[in-house]
């Protein structure tokens, strides 16, 4: 535990970070406007358009993660696991599905890493 007054290390910014996946299921609380989802159906070209940004988005990791290094892809990998429900937990299918895609991103970016001497 960090003494008061000094910064947390990353040890402890990345339990917090990722401590929101067992209460929230990793979500920031959302906006007063946006609370009710049913409000506002997306129209097919917003979810075209939203599509065409994960993609990039997924695309944009991957080449981060290709030219990070060993550790970042191992807690990347960590992170995974994390998310990943635990025994006695409630299995939901999208947290087992964020964690697959994590772990898939990593595995693809290692077929762009450049070699190291």
């Amino acid at each position: 535990m960090p003494r008061s007054g000094s910064p947390p290390d990353s040890s402890e910014l990345r339990r917090r970070a990722l401590s929101r996946w067992d209460e929230e299921g990793g979500a920031i609380a959302p906006a007063p406007q946006a609370a009710n989802l049913d409000e506002h159906e997306l129209t097919n070209a917003e979810l075209v358009h939203l599509r065409i940004r994960v993609i990039a988005l997924e695309n944009m990791m991957i080449a981060v993660l290709a030219e990070g290094s060993d550790r970042q892809l191992e807690v990347a990998r960590e992170m995974a696991e994390y998310i990943s429900p635990r025994q006695g937990a409630t299995q939901h299918p999208l947290t087992i599905q964020a964690a697959d895609h994590m772990t898939d991103f990593v595995e693809r970016a290692r077929h762009f890493r450049t070699v190291r001497p």
